[in-house]
């Protein structure tokens, strides 16, 4: 049975007890990590693709180590310009173990959600108490928001869509007007 998975960016194909090379994970040497995202499960004669993953697959896998690639030698030049520079470049990598392929049953980490509800009950009381002293003031605020919200969905608006606006409300001489002329006109 073997599997490709991606693991840190890069597809590999992996089989049981495997070490595989893969870029530098946030894990501590000895731990276990799993990887869901696989693309293909083969097993035998049956190969099963994802779309682009398979739900449920997993590859359960132990990080040995965490070490560095060999050196990479970035020499740069241009000839008879005296132009040269010189660069190394030691990848980090870690080096973990294929323990274990699932085809299906993997568990996915489920979504809290009854911490979320607790602070909305306590919020409502506070919220009810609020309204009722502020709901004077909004009443007299409202007209100047609706004004300050067509001003300012006027200056989001394109030039051809000031215009048009501008024919419809029987504005004249709109076609020598800038963006700035014709958002007075309007307002």
């Amino acid at each position: 049975m073997y599997a490709i998975v991606e693991i840190a960016g890069q597809q590999f194909k992996v089989v049981k007890d495997q070490k595989v090379f893969v870029h530098r994970l946030q894990t501590e040497e000895g731990k276990k990590v799993s990887f869901e995202n696989v693309l293909l499960l083969s097993d035998g004669e049956k190969v099963t693709i994802g779309a682009p993953a398979i739900d449920g697959a997993q590859v359960g896998a132990k990080v040995l180590k965490h070490l560095k690639g060999d050196k990479v030698i970035v020499f740069k030049k241009k000839r008879r310009k005296g132009y040269r520079v010189k660069n190394g470049h030691r990848q980090s990598l870690t080096e973990i173990q294929i323990e274990n392929i699932v085809a299906s049953g993997a568990k996915k980490p489920a979504v809290k959600a009854t911490k979320k509800a607790e602070p909305k009950i306590k919020a409502t009381a506070p919220k009810a108490e609020a309204k009722k002293a502020t709901s004077k003031a909004k009443v007299e605020a409202k007209p100047v928001a609706k004004k300050e919200e067509a001003t300012q969905d006027l200056s989001k608006m394109t030039v051809a869509q000031l215009k048009d606006i501008a024919k419809t409300k029987g504005i004249t001489g709109i076609s020598s007007m800038k963006k700035a002329d014709l958002i007075a006109a309007l307002s």
